[in-house]
């Protein structure tokens, strides 16, 4: 049995009255897992958690097998950590290479000559090395998140925590992307926060959902999008049963509905149909436990 590299028994937190994660139980082991959710549900501060820059206010986490909350621990795992942050902020005046070179040795890389080889390599797997000169103001927002990318995957950590790495990246890099995230799965641990369900359909085994602090769903991407099996049609005109329609390509409308009508043509359904009929039963159900 693979041991868990994070383990989060009970983990809560609070911003006053206001509760943003409540008492989530997870176990994460080596391989890539997509984290979805809507806005405010919870993600970054989970991921904020689980880099160590925010503690809990209440429960207890063991990452990489050590104990965020004792500061020795706390900078073991930042060690072994990689995280990318919503929105990273870069001193000014710094070039791509100057910028991933500080971080490498803010990470206590001291031995110059391999420090810079390391900053060269990571540079050249988000596509950066013909850019690593150009200053980073100068460069596009696009090109700023891959730089922001490449300091996290510095010394291939054992755990990567990304939060929406894919945002400003055009179709070309975003699959190219893709296939670093895929090799660094195969050694160490990636959690990807995204609104981009494709990114998890195309990358992950397993995603979770997170609904107001809560995990809806955890589990293979393949039996989440199975659950929308029988519930997305194409239809000539659009149909007011629908959860959600729209007009495609072809200018048939697809929709997607909890209680489709009956003799509809049936489409194959999507992790993005999945994920807007998960949200919809929970909606459905508070409501019910509300009524």
């Amino acid at each position: 049995m693979t041991t868990p590299s994070i383990q989060l028994v009970g983990v809560g937190r609070r911003y006053g009255p206001t509760t943003v994660l409540d008492g989530l139980d997870l176990d994460l082991t080596p391989g890539v897992t997509g984290l979805l959710g809507p806005n405010g549900a919870g993600k970054t501060t989970l991921l904020r958690i689980l880099s160590t820059v925010l503690a809990p206010s209440s429960g207890h986490c063991r990452i990489l097998g050590f104990d965020p909350a004792d500061p020795d621990q706390r900078t073991e795992i930042r060690r072994r950590l990689g995280y990318l942050p919503q929105e990273s902020g870069y001193p000014r005046g710094f070039t791509a290479f100057r910028y991933v070179d500080y971080v490498a040795a803010l990470k206590e890389w001291t031995e110059r000559d391999s420090r810079h080889a390391e900053v060269r390599r990571v540079l050249a797997l988000v596509g950066l090395d013909d850019l690593a000169a150009k200053r980073m103001r100068t460069l596009s927002g696009g090109q700023r998140r891959r730089a922001a990318l490449a300091q996290a995957l510095l010394g291939s950590p054992d755990l990567l925590v990304l939060d929406e790495p894919t945002t400003g990246l055009d179709p070309e890099q975003r699959a190219s992307l893709r296939g670093v995230l895929s090799g660094a799965g195969h050694r160490s641990t990636v959690l990807l926060a995204t609104h981009q369900t494709e990114d998890v359909a195309a990358l992950c085994e397993r995603v979770i959902v997170l609904d107001a602090g809560r995990i809806l769903y955890d589990g293979a991407v393949t039996a989440l999008v199975g659950t929308a099996t029988g519930k997305v049609w194409h239809a000539d005109e659009e149909q007011a049963a629908a959860l959600s329609s729209w007009r495609t390509g072809t200018g048939r409308y697809r929709h997607v509905a909890l209680d489709p009508p009956e003799d509809v043509e049936l489409a194959e359904p999507t992790l993005e149909d999945a994920y807007l009929l998960l949200r919809a039963q929970a909606v459905r159900d508070r409501a019910g436990v509300t009524a």
